[in-house]
């Protein structure tokens, strides 16, 4: 075996957290290696999960657009019915293009880029064992990224032998768009995936434990979303565990039985059932990093594995485990790594956007965690059906939710409708600088504009303070 190869970061994994962790550090003269296991660069957020699973949607939503407002005329070459090769085209496309940008992000900033399977042999090297059998190589460093991510969690009990059961990366392999549905689970990636198969045209059924979707989001909020996918058509069986999962060998049809003894049938089964980190070849066990039962790595505020020269970014480290996040958290980390002074944090006000059909978006506290904390808060709201802009784009549903302090200081924005991961953003500058639902009273928008929803959900928040003064008032006269 070649003598170890020396360099100031060994970054494991290509996606967000490692790309933009590796060109942290190289942008600042440090030589950086970055190892990739797969022949693609960009890891599951380029191959298998947040670009082709957005690009996807887009797909969907377009053809549920033009539905929705009775404009197939006007697109006779739309193949009817649609086949999962229209469907998946410009998915394979995104994917082909965002691989090309990171292989020359990484150029650009001079790192070396090497494609093996890599495992940690002590403390400060780690063995690369390359995809064709060739001798493996080690390289050394100051410091290592361990950037992963995840994949997803196959629970025991379902067939994922069977070709009609798929896991939230093999979906994006589907053949042919079944005309029915089951999908296991009530999270960002069940609901977000049952939007889209059933916006065109696949009737889906939503099975789960949990008695709500999205259990985490703004009550209201999740509320609205679950109102608006029954009126989409969407089946839901929430609060009855799903417990067995078969695939008839005649007919191909799959039924899953509950706990309460329930069957559901249908062509295809989509099980996502959460994800799991990417831990398990690196070695480790030898270095002395422990793992959670996800295969996570527990990381400090710096993002600090329990060796200190070894940081874990991205999905690995598990929850918030989105894109956004994970490239803030490989470039904090390397900044603190090498003393990097002008990022030291990832900021503390984080949105979180949801790429449902409809849209979901928020960023602060939800209502639930105001009332939990005992803290005290107004409410406005602006509906999409009195926007213009949500007017001229055949929106009825939807609506932004301003949660503020009796002092007017914004606590929490929520948003439901197109484009409310970019419009959620306003709020999110606004709460990083402190500022009150004043600061939306004052701003001009474009009109017709969504961001003039900010404007009247203020408007209705200052109702909100007067009538709670009026009432006040009324109380001390009575007195």
């Amino acid at each position: 075996m070649t003598t170890a190869r020396k360099f100031d970061l060994v970054v494991i994994g290509s996606g967000p957290a490692g790309e933009k962790g590796a060109a942290q550090a190289a942008y600042f003269g440090k030589s950086v290696a970055l190892i990739e296991k797969e022949p693609v660069l960009g890891g599951a957020c380029a191959n298998t999960g947040t670009l082709p699973s957005k690009t996807l949607r887009e797909s969907a939503l377009a053809l549920s657009h033009m539905q929705a407002r009775g404009l197939e005329q006007w697109v006779p070459d739309l193949p009817r019915p649609l086949t999962a090769s229209t469907f998946l085209h410009r998915e394979r496309l995104i994917k082909d293009k965002e691989r090309a940008r990171i292989a020359r992000n990484l150029e650009r900033h001079k790192i070396e880029r090497i494609t093996g399977l890599a495992r940690f042999v002590d403390a400060q090297t780690v063995e690369v064992l390359p995809r064709d059998g060739t001798e493996p190589t080690q390289l050394t460093a100051d410091y290592f990224l361990i950037a992963t991510g995840s994949r997803p969690n196959r629970p025991a009990w379902i067939p994922f032998v069977e070709e009609e059961v798929y896991d939230s990366d093999e979906i994006l392999q589907i053949e042919h768009v079944p005309e029915t549905m089951l999908v296991l689970g009530s999270g960002v990636i069940a609901s977000e995936y049952a939007c889209m198969f059933a916006a065109i045209g696949t009737q889906v059924t939503m099975l789960d434990t949990r008695d709500r979707l999205l259990g985490f989001i703004d009550g209201e909020l999740g509320a609205a979303f679950s109102n608006e996918l029954v009126r989409m058509g969407l089946n839901l069986s929430l609060g009855d565990a799903p417990t067995t999962c078969a695939v008839d060998a005649a007919t191909r049809i799959c039924t899953v039985g509950t706990k309460s003894g329930k069957t559901y049938q249908a062509q295809a089964v989509l099980a996502a059932a959460g994800r799991m980190g990417n831990s398990d070849a690196l070695g480790l066990d030898k270095v002395g990093i422990a793992r959670d039962s996800r295969g996570n790595v527990p990381v400090n505020e710096h993002f600090q594995t329990s060796v200190p020269h070894i940081y874990a970014a991205g999905d690995i480290v598990g929850v918030p485990a989105l894109a956004a996040t994970s490239m803030e958290q490989g470039r904090v980390a390397m900044c603190h790594a090498f003393k990097l002074s002008y990022k030291t944090r990832v900021s503390p006000v984080l949105p979180v956007g949801i790429y449902t059909i409809p849209e979901i978006s928020y960023v602060g506290a939800t209502e639930e965690e105001l009332k939990k904390s005992n803290t005290d808060y107004l409410s406005g709201r602006a509906q999409m059906r009195d926007n213009a802009r949500g007017e001229i784009l055949g929106q009825e549903a939807g609506f932004l939710k301003l949660l503020f302090s009796p002092d007017k200081k914004i606590l929490g924005v929520h948003a439901m409708g197109p484009n409310a991961t970019e419009i959620i953003h306003v709020g999110q500058m606004a709460m990083l600088q402190g500022s009150t639902i004043d600061l939306f009273i004052e701003a001009v928008f474009n009109y017709p504009t969504l961001s003039e929803l900010y404007k009247y959900a203020a408007y209705d928040g200052l109702g909100a303070i007067a009538r709670r003064n009026a009432q006040a008032q009324a109380q001390v006269k009575s007195a």
